[in-house]
């Protein structure tokens, strides 16, 4: 371990605690404009585009309602929310569980899919004018790694 990293909890140095709110602020910033440029374009907004991307990666293009709220960081009773809203407007649909009763899959409907591609220019040229642009090559890898860490630390936990 890097001898300048404290390991207690309690301790954050003032880098560190400096690039955490660079890093939330910054975040916040690149998040406000991508959904004002969806909003502008009468695109989906940018949760329910998320919900419909981890949708469309997943196998059979279905997840279990907890596996979704893990892929979007949503709470349980926000996700409910956002999934009733996408299966009213047919971009998704839930099927029960055969081996649960009580659980089920939000699955990807075509109409869903189709909403994403009409999306996905609009948010691809959001992500690359307010986030993308401002970084070279070198940047990313160290982000992606960086985050890549920091997300797998998360998820163990």
């Amino acid at each position: 371990m890097d001898r300048n990293v404290r390991t207690d909890a309690r301790w954050l140095d003032e880098a560190r605690s400096k690039t955490w709110r660079t890093f939330l602020t910054a975040h916040a910033a690149v998040i406000e404009r991508i959904e004002r440029d969806l909003a502008r374009e009468d695109m989906l907004p940018l949760g329910h585009y998320d919900v419909l991307l981890a949708l469309s990666e997943a196998p059979d293009r279905r997840l279990r309602m907890n596996e979704l709220a893990r892929a979007v960081v949503l709470s349980r009773s926000g996700l409910t929310r956002l999934v009733d809203r996408l299966e009213k407007a047919g971009l998704l649909r839930r099927e029960r569980c055969d081996d649960d009763r009580r659980g089920c899959y939000a699955v990807l409907t075509e109409e869903g899919l189709a909403a994403m591609r009409r999306t996905w220019p609009v948010y691809a040229g959001g992500v690359s004018e307010h986030f993308g642009r401002h970084l070279d090559d070198e940047e990313v890898a160290t982000l992606t790694e960086a985050l890549g860490r920091v997300l797998a630390a998360a998820r163990a936990e």
